[in-house]
């Protein structure tokens, strides 16, 4: 596993494993409360498992061992004990209940809190971070890299909490019980440890590979998906099997290895318990008859076995949930990854506003829609606010912009649209047609020179007013589920039905619709599937007018 200031694969620094469990825990702050308890809880469970073993001494040597001894058919006494024991461990069971259960809210609580955040930060990024990561590897973070909390919230960390606990207090029932046969017992639970830490520090490089090739994996599957009608134009179903394969069997080696040792663990753990059971036993009954009873009993050596395995039981815990914490904090590296990106930055100050404009064109700002808009200037300097109409002049002067320093694809370029002008770009495919679009909303930010809207530097508009004055139809249609009437919609959410109806039919979309079987009402599912290209197109241009 990468550590602090070593380079991952990517050529990014690997992030601190302790750093990021910290940061998840954190989303457990508001469920101090409940947890408080929760710890609790696990106490009660430690301390009653550890009592129960520790109470089978006393039921051999004080109640069974005596009324063998004297032949006595006395029940009462061996009853009222076994009555007490059992409360013991039903105490136990009660307390490992409640603390699973209390878990399960809690893990989901966080989930969600991580899902709305990441999903929050996700419409705050740029749109160049989402050309250049694939979507099935966005979605892996929200699917399986959360997924993997799951456990490690619920289980695992609840587990070596519990574990903790437990070693501490059936140490101190051990100490008591027979040091010398604690001594004995520290030599084998070193050797399990040390088979531990080998173990689980070969397989966690491994889980995190295995985390980052799953996301590979989907991020090719979507990309699959929805290029299937290209792959099969062009044959190229045998080509896209041989990728899938390469980038599939990657994610096999990285799994059958981090499964493999993690698998080794738990049967060697059990293993090496089974030979310090049977070595305590031997050192146990020699102390027994060597010392005729009086430095270990019959009773405190069962009680001493019992205990033993209730000491080792916490280490193979441990051991089997080190691998869910790896992934975990795999998982949510890749998910505080996304949610370290940089958000998408927006320094301007200048508003579109609903506007009256009287006989002598003086412009008020009015909460009503008029079919008018302006542009609202706020001065810092004197407090003042200045109004110009929203006209759609637009004008780009000595641009010069690169997705990448090292390939600039606009260089020089000045042009204006003066309002009511129809102008057509016309190029090579990679000439900049779209960029130019692209740059005129804001996705990107020039290099150089400058653009401006009604003879207003673009920088200094907010981006969702820049945005909102302009109407887009995309090169390639995104539908989304919902009706007909929905999506058309998405261009205005407060547009009535009769303003829906007017756009399609300005778009020459209103006949098709109506000849669907709901009509505006029809539900639209994967991206428009039960459409055609050509109609799907002109929704987009219907959501554009709306607007």
């Amino acid at each position: 596993m990468a550590g602090p200031g070593r380079m991952r694969g990517d050529g990014r620094k690997a992030a601190n494993p302790g750093k990021t469990l910290l940061r998840l825990l954190s989303y457990m702050k508001k469920y101090i409360p409940l947890l408080v308890f929760v710890f609790l809880c696990i106490i009660a469970t430690s301390v009653a498992q550890a009592q129960g073993s520790r109470a089978l001494g006393p039921l051999v040597d004080d109640y069974i061992l005596p009324m063998v001894a004297d032949g006595s058919t006395d029940f009462g006494p061996l009853k009222a004990y076994l009555v007490k024991l059992g409360c013991i461990f039903g105490f136990g069971i009660l307390g490992t209940f409640l603390f699973n259960y209390l878990m399960v809210g809690v893990t989901q609580g966080v989930q969600k809190t991580i899902r709305d955040d990441l999903f929050a930060k996700m419409q705050r990024l740029p749109l160049r971070y989402f050309d250049s990561h694939a979507a099935g590897d966005i979605m892996s973070r929200y699917t399986s890299d959360i997924d993997t909390l799951r456990q490690v919230i619920s289980q695992s960390i609840p587990q070596c909490v519990s574990s903790a606990v437990t070693l501490v207090v059936v140490l101190w029932n051990l100490i008591d019980t027979s040091w010398i046969l604690t001594l004995v017992m520290f030599f084998t639970v070193g050797l399990i440890i040390y088979v531990t830490k080998v173990l689980a520090g070969k397989s966690a490089g491994f889980f995190i590979g295995q985390q980052r090739a799953l996301g590979t994996v989907n991020g090719y599957i979507e990309e699959m998906i929805s290029g299937q009608k290209v792959v099969k134009i062009f044959n190229h179903e045998e080509v896209c099997k041989e990728d899938f394969d390469k980038l599939n069997e990657e994610l096999r080696v990285n799994a059958y290895s981090a499964g493999k040792f993690s698998n080794m663990l738990g049967p060697i753990n059990n293993n090496l318990g089974y030979v310090q059971y049977a070595i305590l036993a031997i050192v146990g009954g020699a102390l027994c008859v060597l010392s005729g009873g009086n430095m270990l009993s019959l009773g405190s050596l069962m009680s001493f076995m019992l205990l033993s395995r209730s000491f080792n039981m916490p280490i193979s815990q441990v051991s089997n949930q080190i691998n869910a914490i790896v992934m975990a904090l795999a998982g949510a590296e890749r998910i505080f990854e996304l949610m370290d990106e940089k958000p998408e930055t927006d320094d301007g100050y200048v508003q579109l506003v609903n506007a009256k404009i009287d006989e002598n064109g003086n412009i008020t700002e009015t909460p009503e829609h008029t079919g008018h808009w302006a542009w609202k200037h706020p001065h810092k300097a004197d407090g003042t606010v200045t109004y110009t109409e929203l006209k759609g002049d637009i004008t780009m002067t000595n641009v010069d912009f690169g997705y990448v320093p090292e390939k600039m694809v606009l260089h020089d370029v000045t042009l204006y649209a003066k309002p009511g002008q129809k102008i057509a770009f016309v190029g090579a495919t990679g000439a900049g047609k779209t960029t130019i679009t692209n740059l005129i909303n804001r996705f990107y930010d020039i290099d150089d020179g400058k653009i401006r809207y009604d003879n207003i530097n673009i920088n200094k508009i907010r981006k969702p007013d820049l945005r909102r004055s302009l109407g887009i139809v995309l090169q390639d249609t995104n539908l989304f589920t919902g009706t007909v009437m929905d999506n058309i919609r998405y261009g205005k959410l407060d547009a009535t039905d009769e303003e829906c109806i007017a756009a399609a039919k300005l778009a020459n979309a209103h006949d098709f619709i109506t000849r669907l079987p709901d009509g505006y009402n029809t539900m639209l599912r994967a991206n428009g599937a039960n459409l055609s290209q050509g109609q799907r197109q002109l929704l987009s241009i219907a959501r554009a007018a709306v607007a």
